[in-house]
């Protein structure tokens, strides 16, 4: 699909208008027909709801997964068995520098000295890499997740990337995915259970406390809310 930016905007507005509201496997296979192999998701391996929809809806998805060097061991397992149960092809992007690499060039721990620079090279620039092949992607992001994230579309428009970016649970709420988990059997990383409501990486990631959102376990302490991905 080649679009300039101004058309990607009317066309990911007529569809997010279109698509409002209806189930994430309809949302999925839309974005299928429309873009076919060009198509992919991205997953945290928070849960996979999202792959598991995707291989009813698109089998053999490529689903991209950014390998921080700084996951949960769970995290990682998680991963593992998405790949190896569902009908996805799970493709894994690491950063240029490995950890070791990174803390030599810029010192140990990074992430609590400038987080944005450490997600920026462990995850934006990653994720640029891994999304090159596409013409539009799809992720997890959810309106009831955290107050900035309340305006999502079902369709939007990645616009830094020149790209179409597809929510399908946008619309959903935490009951929806509750509901969704129990009858189909889903896949959940083990840290869940444990109060990681959003995982990313260990060293920046605690449980999440009664009555915060589910993103509060993300940067506690600071007011950064997201890595940079999806901004």
């Amino acid at each position: 699909m080649t679009l300039e930016v101004t058309d990607l905007r009317g066309f990911a507005d007529s569809a997010a208008a279109e698509l409002e509201g209806a189930h994430p496997i309809e949302v999925l296979r839309w974005a299928g027909e429309t873009f076919g192999e060009r198509l992919c998701l991205t997953s945290s391996m928070g849960d996979a709801v999202l792959a598991t929809l995707a291989a009813e809806a698109v089998p053999g998805i490529d689903v991209v997964f950014l390998d921080t060097g700084y996951h949960f061991a769970e995290t990682l397992q998680t991963r593992d068995r998405v790949a190896a149960t569902l009908d996805v092809n799970v493709v894994t992007v690491k950063p240029e520098l490995t950890v070791a690499q990174q803390n030599i060039r810029y010192g140990q721990s990074l992430y609590a000295r400038d987080s944005d620079a450490c997600c920026g090279m462990r995850k934006v620039e990653p994720l640029d890499r891994g999304l090159a092949p596409y013409d539009a992607w799809a992720s997890g992001l959810r309106r009831d997740e955290s107050y900035a994230r309340r305006h999502t579309p079902v369709v939007g428009v990645d616009a830094r990337r020149d790209k179409i970016k597809v929510n399908p649970l946008a619309c959903w709420t935490q009951a929806d995915v509750d509901r969704f988990v129990a009858e189909r059997n889903v896949i959940i990383n083990p840290l869940v259970e444990r109060g990681f409501l959003s995982i990313g990486c260990a060293p920046c990631t605690r449980p999440v406390q009664l009555g915060e959102d589910s993103r509060a376990g993300r940067w506690s302490g600071s007011e950064k809310t997201e890595c940079g991905i999806h901004l």
